[in-house]
């Protein structure tokens, strides 16, 4: 069943590697700036001007406590992104539990920011995240599960998160909105990796990523 509403997995296969695989320690993230997630390395200011002008759109949604959380919450700080709901019944919290790695191996960092966006959001209303955080035991002040239009989930999803997209192939907004991949956007909200939610290994490669982009702003 869930390979009905899973995409992206494997024509992003190779990139998801490119993007997750071991990397030496200080080296350089690259960016993203296509749905395809072709890496790009700059050298300098103007380069990252001239080569890398795709950054997170700005939002506004609702968080599980009731909160409003845009753009301006994430500005200055890395930010970690997934998309999930709560009636999911494996892939999910397979997901949640990594993203509480995630969070545990930064305890209280007031500059790292995870946002859980519903892809049911007419279903998952703030009173049902926040029953999803009591029993997943979800706590951390700066881990948001948001909700919100479905229209604007979605294009936010598709158009500055590149969820799903195939090598360029855009899915009619109809279309049920849905990937295992974690978003790592750092402080600019420009895209620097991505990694399969599911996977373990994937979660330590994450971690070590934050790492490395929590030095660069040093």
């Amino acid at each position: 069943m869930w390979q009905t509403v899973f995409f992206g997995s494997k024509l992003l296969a190779i990139a998801v590697c490119m993007a997750g695989c071991q990397r030496d320690a200080g080296q350089q993230l690259p960016y993203y700036n296509t749905p395809d997630f072709t890496p790009v390395f700059v050298e300098s200011e103007t380069d990252l001007a001239e080569k890398i002008p795709h950054t997170i759109d700005d939002f506004s949604f609702k968080d599980q406590n009731g909160q409003t959380v845009s753009q301006k919450d994430i500005e200055g700080k890395i930010h970690v992104a997934d998309f999930f709901f709560t009636s999911c019944g494996i892939i999910c919290p397979r997901m949640t539990k990594h993203m509480k790695r995630v969070e545990k191996a930064f305890p209280n960092d007031p500059n790292l920011v995870l946002l859980s966006y519903s892809v049911t959001p007419w279903i998952d209303s703030v009173a049902r995240l926040k029953k999803y955080c009591l029993t997943n035991g979800i706590q951390a002040k700066n881990w948001h599960l948001l909700t919100g239009p479905k229209s604007e989930i979605y294009q936010l999803a598709r158009q500055s998160y590149f969820a799903e997209e195939e090598l360029g192939f855009s899915k009619d907004s109809t279309d049920f909105l849905h990937t295992e991949h974690f978003l790592l956007v750092d402080q600019h909200k420009r895209i620097r990796g991505i990694y399969n939610g599911t996977l373990e290994l994937e979660m330590e490669q994450l971690i070590a990523d934050i790492k490395t982009l929590q030095q660069e702003s040093k």
